[in-house]
């Protein structure tokens, strides 16, 4: 009995994964959504009612989605990270077929924009999933580079980035699309590119973004949302507006905040998109500034766990594929709150775990099985 368990004992401690999961992770992304249903909540149901609709309509398919995330968790976690580097070029060229699929009639336009693809009756956003995609195809492409990062190789990467990038653009997407920029200089950067290059490669981004403005590429609202950035008084009631009414629920909050569902910027609807991209302006307004710090807090927790984990992971592919979830998570943290306190132009880059979206949150959970993937393997 003794032999039999003595093999049992060293598979636990030697072979299964799961013996060095990082709770810590797990809960903070719990507690975040749970964050998330309960703004979401307050910001739609009050509207919801007024039309006669269930007022927990959004909730519930949030919810819904937190359950599919989970699962979606669990299966990132258990598969070993490294099969993700060789079917990375799949993945990432069947994102972006996605991309390109939803250009066609197969796409979904919403306020002027398609980005949405339906298939079997289901509605998703490939730009959300893609972000992860290219996080694993550069870190698949980086990781297996010998000696040091060459100009040449800084180029590959680039492209392997644009090609997402246009697709995005001609949605149009600029949020997402800056956000496949930031994932590829950060990543260079973890990757062990000289300052030289990003500096070259910052300088062809420039042109690239001059020639688009001379070509008419960037639409007349993404000019507006960007002067209305730099000077919100010229345009206060269109381009300037969204910007002001942010400011006035969050300044609204005080330090202890109006109280939870007591919010009047929120009830009366004077905050566009609340529910998604401004939904900051929710916890600001009824959990003020002690909510506020609260919620960034748990962002700290969450994006410490993820750099440990890459710090300590055995191979560079799997500290690559976690600094690069880091990395992401943390821009769209800092775009999505600096937009609605006014230090960021307003794009449509969501808040990870609190923002409704069903694709998003499932990106989100997939991302942070794949920290809890590396973090498990780090012994094996």
């Amino acid at each position: 009995m003794a032999l039999q368990a003595a093999p049992t004992r060293r598979w636990l401690g030697e072979v299964a994964p799961i013996r060095h999961l990082d709770p810590t992770l797990i809960f903070v992304s719990i507690g975040l959504t749970i964050y998330g249903l309960l703004m979401v909540y307050s910001a739609t149901h009050r509207a919801l009612a007024s039309f006669g609709d269930d007022p927990g309509f959004f909730l519930k398919k949030q919810l819904a989605f937190m359950m599919l995330g989970l699962i979606v968790l669990v299966f990132s976690s258990v598969l070993d990270y490294r099969l993700v580097k060789v079917y990375a070029p799949f993945i990432f060229g069947i994102c972006g077929f996605f991309l390109f699929l939803v250009l066609t009639p197969l796409g979904s336009e919403t306020s002027g924009a398609q980005r949405w693809l339906t298939l079997f009756g289901f509605q998703f956003q490939p730009s959300e999933i893609t972000k992860l995609a290219l996080i694993a195809m550069l870190a698949a492409y980086l990781s297996e580079i010998r000696g040091p990062v060459r100009l040449d190789h800084v180029w590959r990467a680039t492209g392997l980035t644009l090609i997402p990038m246009l697709l995005v653009v001609l949605q149009p997407d600029i949020g997402t699309s800056m956000m496949f920029a930031v994932i590829l200089v950060a990543m260079l950067i973890v990757g062990g590119a000289k300052a030289q290059q990003i500096g070259i490669l910052a300088l062809a981004a420039l042109i690239a973004l001059f020639a688009a403005f001379r070509l008419g590429v960037v639409q007349e609202y993404q000019i507006e949302r960007l002067t209305g950035f730099l000077d919100p008084a010229n345009d206060p009631l269109r381009a300037g507006y969204n910007r002001a009414q942010a400011e006035i629920a969050i300044g609204a909050g005080g330090l202890f905040g109006t109280g939870y569902g007591s919010g009047t910027q929120t009830n009366l609807d004077f905050v566009p998109e609340q529910h998604t991209d401004f939904i900051f302006t929710v916890v600001g307004e009824e959990f003020g500034f002690v909510g506020a710090v609260l919620l960034l807090s748990m962002y700290g927790i969450l994006l410490w766990r993820g750099f440990r984990i890459a710090m300590l992971s055995k191979d560079a592919f799997g500290s690559l594929l976690a600094l690069g979830i880091v990395g992401m998570l943390a821009f769209q943290v800092f775009v999505n709150v600096g937009m609605t306190i006014g230090i960021m132009p307003i794009t449509g880059i969501p808040l990870p775990f609190i923002s409704y979206g069903g694709t998003a949150l499932l990106t989100n959970f997939l991302a942070v099985g794949l920290l809890l993937n590396v973090h498990m393997r780090r012994f094996k």
